[in-house]
């Protein structure tokens, strides 16, 4: 089986998304990597952190370590380290949109995106609420936010709402729609032939049979109940307090939180620097860093490459795996 072609998007020039996939320029993987960015602002991130970098052809077969593919979008303007320009904010999401048509147009097999600065970009006069809604709309499908590491799986019900919107976004179409993206992306992306996915309760106790709350009776539990006579594997609807135990997750594949910080604390306790943040319900693979820009560590050799390392990987994982259920 040829190698997954992955394109890599370095994301906002001023954090440390460039000396990040410098770093990965001097790895080996099991993927041709292939930079969607800026040529000065790598070869700028490079020199800050004394590590020597090449570019090549995005088209080379192969390439010696400390050389990246590289197909060269230029941004608006240089920026210094940790100081976001908002006229960049164009040539930023114009990178994540070329991923994109790369996959679709079969010119790569995933996509890893480092981190994006929300605030630059919507200043820059472009509309976003993140890369996985901007990618969700390019490609007119819904999707399903999850982040993983070594250990836990935790996909999310909601993403970025505050709190009091929350219980009005449990509904059981959006739940059905959820948990038939998390199931199929298990089978398809993950290689698992029968899933199981632990959903938790929206309140505490998951509701305590309706004295604390009446979404788990009404909603969640009879959604559950019909989804496993269609052959889905569902635990639930589970107190969150203890859903996240050793014991309970034995055997658990991905936990389905109803809200951002119902679950996400969980997973960044239990593996912080490994975890990566996966769209699900994409066309293609869609692996990202589970961390921001860095602002403050831009530039100084510091920041951590290991989220970035494991969203490499889980990419090329998760490319392997389509191309083999194709």
């Amino acid at each position: 089986m040829p190698r997954p072609r992955l394109a890599l998007v370095p994301g906002e020039p001023a954090g440390v998304g460039p000396e990040l996939c410098v770093r990965a320029a001097w790895r080996a993987w099991d993927a041709d990597l292939v930079a969607l960015g800026d040529r000065a602002a790598l070869q700028r991130a490079a020199d800050a952190i004394a590590l020597p970098i090449a570019f090549a052809d995005a088209r080379a077969a192969h390439v010696p370590p400390g050389t990246l593919r590289l197909i060269d979008l230029p941004h608006a303007v240089p920026v210094p380290f940790g100081a976001p320009d908002p006229r960049n904010a164009r040539s930023v999401v114009d990178a994540l949109l070329h991923a994109a048509a790369g996959c679709r147009e079969g010119r790569f097999d995933g996509v890893v995106t480092g981190p994006v600065h929300k605030a630059a970009i919507n200043a820059g006069g472009v509309p976003y609420t993140g890369t996985t809604e901007l990618l969700a709309d390019d490609a007119g499908r819904a999707v399903v936010m999850m982040l993983a590491n070594p250990t836990l799986r935790v996909a999310l019900a909601t993403t970025h709402l505050p709190l009091r919107a929350v219980p009005d976004a449990i509904t059981a179409s959006g739940l059905d729609r959820v948990l038939r993206i998390l199931d199929a992306a298990l089978r398809r992306d993950f290689g698992l032939p029968s899933p199981r996915i632990a959903v938790l309760g929206l309140n505490p106790h998951a509701g305590e049979d309706g004295h604390l709350g009446h979404e788990e009776r009404e909603i969640i539990a009879p959604l559950l109940t019909r989804l496993r006579a269609e052959g889905l594997v569902l635990d639930g609807p589970l107190p969150a307090d203890t859903a996240f135990l050793p014991a309970r997750l034995d055997g658990t594949d991905a936990v389905l939180a109803m809200y951002h910080d119902q679950g996400l604390p969980v997973l960044k306790f239990s593996g912080f620097e490994s975890a990566v943040n996966l769209a699900l319900g994409l066309p293609y693979p869609r692996v990202a860093v589970d961390h921001g820009t860095a602002l403050d560590l831009a530039g100084t050799g510091r920041a951590d490459p290991t989220s970035l390392f494991c969203a490499i990987d889980q990419c090329a994982t998760l490319a392997r795996h389509r191309r083999a259920a194709a």
